[in-house]
């Protein structure tokens, strides 16, 4: 079960962070004048409570299935799924929340480029964790069950 939601988990935030790399963040350009700052702090307000529950439960399950791998999972794979982890979530907290606290005070050409530029980083570590959740679902699904 715990495979599974990790699965679930980790393809949510990949679909997620794929729509912000490619459309969200790049029409941050978009937006200028006053309204920029409003803009801003909606969208961090918004995207706190879409990604805040679904980043916390992600990380419970990864230290679960990294802690106690299924029979069957080589245990490498969720230990680097769970890395691949650690870096999205350091990249959201070093790099990626900075440069949203610095569009609260307005529209900054050369902030929106770092915000896209360096988001994958994250894209890519989530990603992969994608690819190996589904691994480690395809390894227990050819794993037989019971003599």
């Amino acid at each position: 079960m715990a495979i599974v939601l990790n699965l679930l988990l980790a393809s949510f935030m990949t679909g997620l962070i794929w729509f912000v790399q490619v459309v969200h963040y790049p029409l941050f350009a978009m937006v200028e004048g006053p309204g920029s700052s409003a803009y801003a702090a909606r969208h961090q307000a918004a995207t706190t409570w879409v990604v805040g529950p679904v980043m916390l439960a992600e990380l419970v399950i990864a230290i679960w299935i990294a802690v106690a791998p299924p029979s069957g999972v080589p245990a490498w794979i969720p230990r680097v799924a769970l890395a691949l982890l650690v870096v999205a979530w350091l990249s959201t907290a070093l790099w990626q929340v900075p440069l949203h606290q610095r569009l609260l005070g307005g529209h900054d050409a050369s902030t929106i480029a770092s915000l896209v530029a360096g988001n994958w980083v994250r894209t890519g570590a989530w990603t992969a964790r994608a690819v190996l959740g589904a691994w480690m679902a395809w390894i227990l699904l050819r794993t037989p069950i019971g003599p």
